[in-house]
């Protein structure tokens, strides 16, 4: 059966309804890329461990950062104006559509959870997450809290070299190499947020001299996540930067 015509006095509402669409359309899309081109602010240093782990995250899932330099020396994390997005006034700090947010593992998930096309990197499972979160737990507690004790107030103190707390590097080391056995990634079996803020906190004990190589299941999964973490060559020129320090 043949379409009914349209009547002729109809047309011009038809033509205003096509126009009207049209126009919807073209504005929902352009509201579209203009959110998709929206950046969030990231207030860091390149040479930062957990600034690093953002910026890999980030790179995970595609996320564009708007990066922002903040001089600690200067004082820039000081001012008022930071003091207003985070009181704490600590790097990485994250401003997202006005959200703010520090903590760099906390960074991590809330970048994932948010902008993520699967859930790969945190996976929804309890126990899987579980994991992650324990691996997270450690890296921040631990690992990177054995780098703080020992190098730092070498390095920004002039103070000696503190043989126990190497002793807990050390430690920190044989447990994750213990938590690697027979294991490719850090928690499960793709990469996840926790190889991610793990691969920062190694690379960082690498350029400051420390014997990876010497824990063999540590060594052999930083290699493969020297390969497979996104971002790795800007946490790599990060970590350069930073090892000026040890010069």
């Amino acid at each position: 059966m043949a379409t009914p015509a349209i009547p002729y006095k109809s047309r011009p509402a038809l033509r205003i309804s096509f126009s009207v669409t049209s126009h919807l359309v073209q504005c929902a899309s352009r509201d579209f890329q203009q959110t998709k081109n929206k950046m969030a602010d990231f207030y860091y240093l390149p040479g930062s461990s957990p600034c690093r782990s953002v910026i890999m995250t980030a790179k995970a899932v595609g996320v564009e950062l708007n990066k922002k330099l903040l001089n600690l020396q200067a004082g820039e994390h000081l001012k008022p104006e930071f003091l207003k997005i985070n009181p704490q006034h600590t790097i990485p700090t994250l401003v997202d559509n006005g959200f703010a947010l520090w903590e760099s593992r906390a960074i991590q998930v809330y970048l994932v959870e948010k902008y993520g096309k699967t859930d790969s990197l945190y996976p929804k499972c309890p126990k899987k997450r579980a994991v992650i979160n324990q691996r997270l737990y450690f890296d921040m507690g631990t690992l990177y809290q054995s780098f703080a004790n020992y190098y730092y107030p070498q390095v920004f103190a002039k103070a000696p070299a503190d043989p126990e707390a190497f002793k807990k590097i050390e430690a920190a080391f044989e447990f994750l190499n213990t938590f690697l056995e027979g294991q490719e990634y850090a928690a499960g079996d793709s990469l996840t947020v926790a190889d991610i803020a793990l691969v920062a906190s190694v690379s960082t004990f690498e350029v400051a001299g420390f014997e990876i190589s010497k824990y063999a299941n540590v060594n052999k999964w930083y290699e493969n996540a020297k390969k497979v973490t996104p971002g790795w060559e800007e946490n790599w020129a990060g970590c350069l930067e930073f090892k000026k320090y040890f010069e």
